[in-house]
């Protein structure tokens, strides 16, 4: 069973990669009923983009590779993965991913925040 985020962005977490309060990454933290919410304002742009470069530094030789990767799948295995990056060790590759799902979340409340002024979203727990 997936969890999702909605409101302002839109998309499920990654499963056994990306925790729901992934968000608290980039400068906000999630208030806790049973669900997270989400309020990022324009002050927090540099936060956001400070953790998406950190997220980059952390994928950086293989974050080509991934881009490629993913634009072209519809599913993965951790197998498929380690094949297409040339990596052996599975621990390297679950840590990969977990940058990677945590970078596209970062890049959707980026792209929010420069269309909307702010980005407002629910995560499940």
């Amino acid at each position: 069973m997936g969890r999702y985020y909605s409101g302002d962005i839109e998309g499920k977490f990654w499963v056994a990669v990306q925790p729901s309060d992934d968000a608290d990454f980039f400068g906000s933290t999630g208030e806790q009923p049973n669900h997270l919410e989400y309020y990022f304002s324009e002050t927090e742009i540099d936060s956001v983009k400070g953790g998406i470069e950190k997220c980059k530094e952390n994928l950086s030789p293989y974050l080509e590779k991934m881009k490629e990767f993913f634009g072209n799948v519809n599913g993965y295995n951790d197998q498929m993965l380690m094949k297409e990056l040339g990596i052996e060790d599975a621990i390297i590759v679950k840590n990969l991913l977990k940058w990677y799902a945590r970078l596209e979340l970062g890049e959707k409340i980026l792209n929010c925040l420069f269309r909307k002024g702010e980005c407002c979203f629910i995560a499940e727990l």
